[in-house]
C-alpha cells in the first residue's frame, strides 16, 4: 500500500518511522521492498554518488535527475526530495516554482527544506499551494561554508529555545514532519514531545519519532562513515570480492563457458 504524508503523520507516538536515502531506481526498489516508510532523495547525493566534498555543489538539475530516477521505481515508500543549496532563500514565487518542478517533473511527493522560523511564511505558502513540506532544523549541511564545519546543536539553553521556537513555528506553518540533524538528544526529545507532527532524527538520539540514515553508511559502502552511523552490512568488501572473482575468471578463461 502506498505510503502518504497522512500515513506518516498518523504514526506519531504510535509507530517508529523508517527513512533511508536513495538516489536511483535500483536502491529505491530495494528500500521499498524492505519496507521503508520514507525514501529521501537527499542532496547528500553530492557526497555519496557524485564525488563532491559537501552538498553545496548539488543543483536543481541534479536533484530533478535523481528524484525522477527514484520515482520511476514506483516505490510504496513516500518519496521526499531535498531542495538544494540557497534555493529556499530566493523569492517565494521562485521557491514555489522550484518545489513544483520537484513534484511535477521529478515525481516527488514531498520536499525537504532546511531552515528555521525565518522561512516559515514560505512553507505556509507552499502548503497552500498543495506542496507537502518536511522541515529541517539543527545542523543544516547547506550552511557548511558559513559554519566552517559540522557541529551539534542544542547544547545550551539559548540554542534549545531557538530550536523549540523554530520547530513550533514550522509546525504552525504547515510542515507535515520535522527532521532534526545533529541535535542534542535531550533537546530533540523535548521538541518531539511538544509537537503534534512526527520528528525524524539523524545523530539526534532515540527520542525522535523516527530515524533517517544514508544508505551507503548502513550498507558499509562509505570508507569513513560518521561516528553515529551503524554499519548493518559490509557490502564494500562483498562487492570488491565479487568484482575480483569476476575479473579473475575472465582473465583465466573460466568465464564465460
Amino acid at each position: 500500500m502506498k505510503i502518504t504524508t497522512k500515513a506518516i503523520k498518523s504514526k506519531k507516538s504510535r509507530e517508529r518511522i523508517t527513512m533511508i536515502t536513495a538516489y536511483d531506481a535500483l536502491f529505491a526498489r530495494l528500500a521499498s521492498e524492505a519496507g521503508a516508510d520514507i525514501i529521501l532523495v537527499g542532496d547528500s547525493l553530492g557526497n555519496v554518488v557524485l564525488g563532491y566534498e559537501s552538498t553545496i555543489p548539488v543543483t536543481m538539475g541534479m536533484m530533478l535527475h535523481h528524484t525522477s530516477a527514484v520515482s520511476r521505481a514506483k516505490p510504496e515508500s513516500l518519496v521526499v526530495a531535498d531542495l538544494p543549496f540557497a534555493r529556499a532563500q530566493r523569492s517565494c514565487e521562485s521557491l514555489i516554482d522550484d518545489c513544483a518542478r520537484l513534484v511535477q517533473d521529478g515525481g516527488a511527493e514531498a520536499v525537504k527544506i532546511e531552515g528555521g522560523a525565518s522561512i516559515a511564511q514560505k512553507i505556509e505558502k507552499l502548503s497552500e499551494s498543495g506542496i507537502a513540506v518536511m522541515a529541517h532544523i539543527g545542523l543544516q549541511p547547506q550552511q557548511y561554508l558559513k559554519l566552517g564545519g559540522y557541529r551539534k546543536f542544542g547544547k545550551t539553553p539559548e540554542e534549545r529555545a531557538i530550536l523549540m521556537r523554530d520547530a513550533k513555528t514550522l509546525e504552525s506553518a504547515g510542515a507535515f514532519a520535522l527532521l532534526m540533524e545533529m541535535t542534542d538528544p535531550q533537546a530533540a526529545s523535548e521538541i518531539t514531545s511538544e509537537l503534534s507532527i512526527p520528528t525524524i532524527g539523524i545523530a539526534s538520539g532515540s527520542g525522535c519519532d523516527g530515524q533517517v540514515m544514508v544508505f551507503a553508511d548502513i550498507l558499509g559502502f562509505t570508507q569513513n562513515p560518521p561516528a553515529f552511523a551503524k554499519k548493518f552490512a559490509d557490502l564494500h568488501t562483498d562487492v570488491i570480492k565479487a568484482y575480483k572473482t569476476y575479473f579473475d575468471e575472465v582473465r583465466s578463461g573460466k568465464y564465460p563457458q
